[in-house]
């Protein structure tokens, strides 16, 4: 089991995953903008991460 289970029923649809993924590196950027680099680093690595095991390393029929 990984920290972002890519097989779960949830992350099926195509847009929940983007969605998360987008989510992720908005709300980074939006922590970079405000002035917390901290946060900005922590939630656009955690896209970045999202993106990877939820759209590049996923296969079609995972």
């Amino acid at each position: 089991m990984s920290f972002l289970d890519a097989s779960h029923p949830f992350f099926r649809p195509l847009w929940r995953r983007v969605l998360v993924v987008a989510i992720c590196i908005g709300w980074g950027l939006f922590e970079f903008v405000s002035g917390a680099p901290f946060w900005g680093i922590l939630f656009t690595g955690a896209g970045a991460y999202a993106a990877w095991v939820l759209l590049i390393a996923k296969t079609p029929d995972d």
